[in-house]
């Protein structure tokens, strides 16, 4: 599917839900300048927004990842600056064992785990994702697979992770039971994610895809009822849930630099991403009863 890249719509929403969120507390001046650029952009003042006008293809996670391999871990990114402390906090909790990295990319996580001795496993559906993982984690092992149809046996692995990839997936049941199904009793579910609040309000993650081109990986929005049914359903117990907030970090020459203040008006405070925690019971001993 391609479509038109409407950024100045865009800046409209974003300056709409900061006049929203901010109309009964902001003072009078952070209203009229909502109020002024608004007006502005209505006005048709948005020609010089970066990307105004480019195609946008939607693209399937396969085809969108082997292109974004190539700048995705040199974007500065919110979403993982907020979830990288949270996760790696839970990694450091132990014990450590196998663990799969489902979804890996790039290997961020791989890295993560291989450093923390973990054995650890890479799985990713896109060769060009794998391509970089191995060079940043040479002593990890990778597969390719989908999360739907994990490549590795049942209770294989102590630990089961997968990092802001399920929003890709229509249902994040089917993933979320894989992930349960390779893990050893007693073992830990670990699954981040895009929170549902952001994929609602924002939408899609745009990315460059060629010369005068951009292109998204369609992101789902899941509420935090359909990771829970979804862990529950597996047979894993969810021992915590994290939701970290928007801290401030605007894509680097995106058109939210054009609205700074709109843009992190609009944001303040809202949860960016989702981080769940579950385990597998062991069998007879109670392990993981209880939830969050």
């Amino acid at each position: 599917m391609s479509s038109t890249f409407r950024a100045r719509e865009l800046v409209l929403g974003i300056e709409g839900l900061a006049l929203l969120r901010s109309a009964v507390d902001a003072d009078d001046a952070f209203i009229e300048r909502r109020v002024a650029e608004i007006r502005k952009f209505a006005d048709g003042e948005g020609e010089g927004l970066p990307g105004t006008g480019a195609a946008v293809n939607e693209l399937d996670a396969g085809a969108g990842y082997a292109i974004w391999s190539s700048v995705y871990d040199s974007l500065p990114n919110s979403f993982i600056e907020v979830e990288e402390p949270l996760v790696h906090g839970l990694l450091d909790a132990g014990p450590v064992g196998t663990a799969l990295d489902a979804a890996c990319g790039t290997g961020r996580q791989t890295v993560a785990l291989t450093s923390r001795g973990y054995r650890t496993i890479g799985v990713d559906q896109s060769p060009d994702m794998l391509a970089h993982a191995r060079s940043k984690a040479p002593d990890a092992e990778f597969r390719e697979g989908r999360l739907e149809e994990l490549p590795l046996p049942d209770a294989s692995v102590d630990l089961a992770l997968s990092t802001l990839a399920l929003t890709h997936l229509p249902d994040p049941g089917p993933a979320i039971a894989e992930l349960a199904r390779v893990t050893r009793p007693g073992g830990r579910v670990i699954v981040s994610d895009l929170h549902p609040f952001v994929v609602t309000l924002q939408g899609q993650c745009h990315f460059v895809a060629g010369d005068d081109a951009l292109a998204f990986v369609r992101n789902y929005a899941h509420q935090a009822s359909d990771y829970f049914r979804a862990f529950t359903e597996a047979g894993l117990t969810v021992r915590a849930c994290f939701e970290p907030v928007f801290n401030g970090r605007l894509a680097s020459g995106g058109y939210e630099e054009f609205i700074a203040e709109a843009a992190r008006a609009a944001w303040q405070d809202i949860p960016i991403v989702i981080v769940w925690e579950a385990v597998k019971p062991a069998a007879g001993t109670g392990v993981g009863e209880g939830s969050a």
